[in-house]
């Protein structure tokens, strides 16, 4: 490599993300995470909706615990009596005043009831699962979204550096022709066709930087931060290329939200069967309680009476006949346990198959990296040998121009297998719910 080539890589490297790279925040993949789990409104609202099968996971709600109720009475009337007697006497009292007062705590406690309220207690933990369930869902969706999003970044970058470079190579080719076209080695219209790529070169470059900065928007509305927030994403993408089917198979019987929360459902509709089941039980209730009450009369045998002290009690209840809605209850509610099991093996057989259409992307992907890598270097050298020629005359323009673009499309080439390969990678994670978190 000659003292010109040298110099114009690192014009290459002088000139890559210039302009729209300066003084920018670094954001890595993991940060871009942090910013999603702290920030993400989909996220915050399945957190919401989790604290509030938290709080209803207690045993007043599924009614194990008793019920106190306390209760006071004041009622007061002025009245004009007057009361005949059975021996014909008469009494008449005009503004007479009546007073009742009462007051007292009542409690009711029922001790059995089938069952039911356990079932309703344990549906009240699966809830609560089924709401973890919902919240791992949405992290993944929205986490694996932000990532997508991330690498398509990375991967605009790259082609931006990589446009850069042709951009340079192209104003070099400008420079060049006009220079031969000065000695009398080349025509005006060698000139004017480099003037053309380099104008053609320039207007990619602008399409791809507005791209750019409308996926940078994208990325900051699922971080839920301010849209014009600057930052910079890293240079490369690494692929993790160890991932290995079965295992991820396995992980996804056990991570995958979405069949978790169908394993989930089959046990809430268990406990529900066993609620209907428990109608019919009798029901045994407990009551006691304390009361105290006052009443004053103007007029009457009793002028004044009051009383207090406790009370207790014991009541069953037990439906004998209810036009066999228990029966069919019943029935409706094994149906949809058998539903529920349709659905765990339906979902599974789905993520299954998901799972193997993805890592035979990801496979495939693996092996156009490794084929673009190689492609690359081949075009990189064919373009050092071509710009060398054109620099003598060796070459017409088409043949340097080909070799320019053979060696800019290379590059792209590249850079998407690595972003495909990243996809199938995050695709594969996402299934199987080992998505960093």
């Amino acid at each position: 490599m000659n003292k010109s080539t040298s110099l114009l890589l690192l014009v290459f490297g002088f000139f890559i993300f210039y302009g729209y790279a300066q003084e920018a925040e670094i954001l890595t993949a993991e940060n871009a995470i942090a910013i999603t789990l702290e920030n993400n409104y989909e996220i915050r609202l399945a957190k919401n909706d989790l604290k509030i099968d938290e709080v209803n996971t207690s045993p007043g709600f599924a009614g194990m615990l008793p019920r106190v109720n306390a209760s006071l009475d004041d009622n007061n009337s002025v009245l004009n009596l007057t009361q005949t007697r059975s021996d014909g006497t008469v009494n008449a009292l005009d503004n007479a005043k009546n007073n009742n007062l009462s007051y007292g705590v009542a409690l009711d406690w029922t001790l059995f009831d089938g069952f039911g309220m356990f079932a309703k207690y344990d549906q009240l933990k699966e809830n609560k699962k089924l709401g973890d369930a919902e919240l791992k869902k949405s992290i993944l969706t929205n986490v694996s979204s932000v990532l997508v999003t991330y690498y398509d970044l990375v991967q605009q970058q790259q082609q931006l550096a990589a446009l850069d470079s042709t951009l340079v190579i192209s104003q070099q080719r400008v420079e060049l022709a006009q220079n031969r076209f000065t000695i009398g080695k080349a025509s005006k219209l060698e000139v004017l066709n480099a003037q053309v790529d380099l104008n053609t070169d320039q207007t990619l470059m602008l399409k791809q930087k507005e791209i750019y900065a409308n996926t940078k928007v994208e990325l900051n509305q699922l971080l839920a931060r301010d849209n014009k927030t600057e930052f910079k994403v890293v240079d490369n993408i690494t692929v993790d290329e160890d991932l290995f089917l079965p295992q991820l198979e396995s992980m996804a019987k056990e991570g995958n939200p979405e069949l978790m929360a169908q394993v989930i459902n089959k046990r809430i509709a268990e406990l529900k069967l066993k609620q209907v089941k428990s109608l019919r039980y009798p029901s045994l209730i407990a009551t006691t309680g304390y009361n105290f009450s006052e009443s004053e009369s103007s007029l009457g045998f009793t002028t004044n009476s009051s009383s207090h002290g406790f009370n207790y009690g014991f009541g069953v209840n037990l439906t004998v006949f209810n036009g066999f809605n228990q029966n069919r209850n019943e029935k409706i509610a094994k149906i949809k346990i058998d539903n529920s099991k349709l659905l765990i093996e339906q979902q599974e057989r789905t993520l299954l198959s998901q799972l193997s259409i993805a890592y035979q992307t990801y496979q495939t992907n693996l092996n156009l990296i490794e084929l673009e890598r190689n492609n690359e270097a081949i075009a990189k050298e064919n373009l050092e040998i071509t710009m060398e020629k054109y620099r003598i005359g060796a070459i017409p323009t088409i043949e340097f121009r080909t070799a320019q673009l053979n060696y800019i499309n290379a590059q792209l080439r590249f850079s998407n297998a690595n972003f495909q390969a990243k996809l199938s990678e995050i695709a594969l994670k996402s299934l199987s719910g080992s998505l960093p978190l």
